[in-house]
């Protein structure tokens, strides 16, 4: 029997794709979750169960939080990066490290066919199948959902008929959660006008009254959170657990796909979202101006490279060494207030702080030069405008 690596993720398009790949193709199927961060042990055991239970030769947990951590959030944060101001790559992120340790367990267990249960109208899609070609050239890919055309509601049928029960209301809405927040997609993100209800999102609001609270960063990385050092993983989850209570991070994003559709999803992502401004915040602070310029540069294409499924181009091990170089001295603290719905920068203290009174207080006093100084550099700056318009008319 040919034997197929499945990425399982208990919902309803993969729990389909079990059944589909083993009845109707007769395959061995061999599930794999890998855990970026968005289950408890609990829900992993679940899980597991659940691929064993729809008629899975063998499950397997593969654990990535930290190593998804070190090779892609770190530098998301670094750059400040929010696809089209607004979307912290939650999804997109998660799956390139999802994708890669997919495609090495296929090999490692020798599969003839490597699956996922993406559509085909998407962008996982592309993010899977890159990696899988690139790291398991020599395996082949089926997508079920994808080359069947399959709707939600054609797969919750099928499962029926299947005799498969599940929580169908929970199934109206497709929820991918990792350690760097959870997309929403439903019946309102196929509209162009519609918001998702309150109660599709994971975290509901438990808080009212607003609290404060600081984060401090070493050389870019998250350091210490109310005062407490942890490891950046461990903070966090304690960041998002904390602002969470408030309904912090909720959000629409609308966007390009890799396709050439447009596309539109929810997201909840509160410790990304403050962590990104809180950092970028610092960094105003404690960056050269042209630092930050290029910065912008290098960080918008790093972005949509990763969106786009490109991470193992060569090119992205260059951005992030240009991003890294640029933090050493990105450290201090950041006070930030959290609200229901919605959260504040405050302000920021920093032994590299560039706004520094010893030179000059903006639009009160300068200290380090002279009116006469900045006639003369007034003067020669306008020179190659003067010039232009003299010749020119």
């Amino acid at each position: 029997m040919e034997k197929v690596v499945l990425a399982f993720s208990g919902g309803l398009d993969t729990s389909f794709c079990v059944k589909y790949l083993k009845d109707d193709l007769g395959l061995e199927v061999h599930t794999v979750l890998v855990d970026t961060g968005g289950f408890s042990d609990n829900e992993i055991d679940e899980i597991e169960q659940k691929a064993i239970n729809l008629g899975a030769h063998s499950h397997k947990t593969i654990y990535q939080t930290q190593e998804y951590y070190d090779s892609v959030i770190r530098y998301l944060v670094f750059g400040n990066i929010l696809k089209n101001n607004t979307y912290p790559l939650s999804v997109s992120a998660e799956r390139i490290c999802q994708a890669m340790a997919i495609a090495h367990y296929g090999n490692e267990l020798k599969a003839d066919y490597l699956a996922h249960g993406s559509t085909g109208a998407g962008n996982d899609q592309v993010r899977f199948d890159l990696m899988f070609s690139i790291i398991a050239p020599t395996i082949k890919i089926l997508t079920p959902i994808r080359d069947l055309k399959l709707s939600r509601q054609d797969e919750i049928d099928q499962l029926k008929k299947w005799g498969v029960e599940m929580n169908w209301d929970k199934a109206k809405y497709s929820v991918n959660k990792g350690l760097w927040g959870t997309s929403v997609g439903g019946a309102e993100t196929l509209t162009s006008h519609k918001s998702l209800p309150g109660e599709a999102f994971p975290s509901q609001l438990e808080k009212t009254g607003t609290e404060e609270i600081t984060i401090e960063f070493k050389k870019g990385q998250l350091h210490k959170l109310n005062g407490v050092e942890k490891d950046p993983v461990s903070l966090i989850r304690e960041l998002n657990e904390l602002a969470s209570a408030y309904a912090v991070g909720r959000g629409i994003h609308v966007g390009d796909t890799i396709i050439g559709i447009k596309g539109r999803v929810g997201f909840e992502a509160p410790a990304p979202l403050i962590l990104i401004k809180a950092h970028e915040a610092l960094e105003k602070h404690t960056l050269a101006k042209w630092q930050i310029h290029w910065k912008e540069q290098m960080s918008n294409w790093y972005g949509m490279m990763l969106h786009e499924g490109q991470y193992l181009d060569p090119v992205m091990r260059n951005i992030e060494d240009f991003l890294e170089s640029t933090q050493n001295y990105v450290s201090g603290k950041v006070f930030v207030k959290l609200e229901p719905y919605t959260f504040y920068v405050l302000g920021i203290e920093s032994d590299h702080d560039l706004m520094n009174s010893k030179f000059g207080d903006y639009g009160e006093m300068n200290n380090f030069w002279s009116g006469e100084d900045v006639k003369g550099f007034t003067k020669i700056i306008a020179n190659q405008t003067k010039i232009f318009h003299a010749i020119n008319g």
